[in-house]
């Protein structure tokens, strides 16, 4: 019971902050110690005290540019500058009459959370007419179909994994009995080498998100092909093992590197991103959930102490 309350205070305590999202190794966006009413009147003797995670002062930090006017920007953000970011405006009201001073304070929070894009890859699946769910030429055609799509992806660094197939005796509308393969793969951006294409960069899911959907658009045209081929060989004989045209299905799966996870109930406006696990979290995987662990202080991580 405990452990629900604190985790529930958590999530109160999260959802009363201004949220915002900075891609991992990029600049945050511009943080103004303002709010756009008191933006709107003049300022006497504005003086601004911001405060980063873990409470320290944010002074003294190549990564941190404050303006004489308290705006802030973080460069190349990573996951442990993720946190609570306040600041503190003071500022001084004086009376015309009796230029009597006062000082005024004013709080604005903001929390700051590392994302990153999701690695993609692809399910996909097929159908292929046969003449028998029985013989060896079901798995001939498996393993040189498997071959053709992995030459067709090979540059880009993609390849195919968890192929399987299974025979099925499928009754068509208005005709009779017929046997077909029903396969599924999934297409993978992680081939041998892949890193090659990163440029020497860390985080490079842009680039391999890239090759997937080429090599997704690859595949897809394949299966497109064979259709129309089939379709416009009309006089010859078909073939007794062939594509079954619009049996191409794909779905996109994503994964979250470790330390990054997906909560949409958490992060609705970065639903679809891979975002650092909050303290109380941790992902040790290329799951798209944060898994709980009370016992983790910090942003980021990998396991469970």
């Amino acid at each position: 019971m405990m452990r629900a309350w604190v985790l529930l205070s958590v999530v109160l305590w999260y959802l009363t902050r201004v949220k915002i999202y900075v891609k991992l190794r990029e600049d945050s966006p511009i943080l103004a110690c303002m709010d756009f009413k008191r933006a709107t009147k003049e300022t006497v003797d504005p003086t601004y005290l911001w405060i980063g995670p873990n409470e320290k002062t944010l002074t003294g930090n190549e990564r941190i540019n404050i303006t004489n006017t308290g705006k802030l920007i973080v460069k190349d953000f990573l996951e442990p500058l993720s946190g609570l970011y306040t600041c503190t405006l003071s500022y001084k009201t004086v009376k015309a009459e009796t230029q009597e001073e006062k000082t005024e304070k004013r709080r604005y929070d903001f929390l700051l959370f590392a994302y990153r894009e999701p690695d993609y890859s692809y399910q996909m699946a097929v159908r292929f007419t046969t003449k028998s769910c029985i013989g060896k030429y079901n798995d001939l055609l498996f393993r040189v179909l498997k071959k053709i799509l992995d030459n067709l992806i090979s540059d880009l660094a993609c390849h195919i994994i968890e192929p399987s197939y299974k025979c099925h005796i499928v009754k068509i509308p208005k005709h009779g009995l017929i046997h077909e393969l029903f396969i599924a793969f999934q297409v993978n951006p992680f081939a041998s080498g892949w890193k090659a294409g990163c440029n020497n960069s860390v985080d490079c899911e842009d680039v391999t998100n890239r090759n997937i959907l080429q090599a997704r658009d690859r595949i897809e045209e394949f299966f497109r092909s064979q259709a129309h081929i089939f379709y416009n060989d009309f006089n010859k004989t078909a073939p007794a093992m062939h594509f079954v045209d619009h049996s191409f299905q794909v779905a996109r799966l994503d994964s979250c590197r470790p330390g990054f996870g997906k909560n949409e109930a958490m992060h609705s406006n970065c639903a679809s991103c891979c975002v650092v696990c909050s303290p109380g979290t941790f992902s040790p995987d290329v799951d798209v959930t944060c898994q709980t662990c009370i016992s983790v202080r910090t942003y980021g991580a990998k396991s469970c102490p």
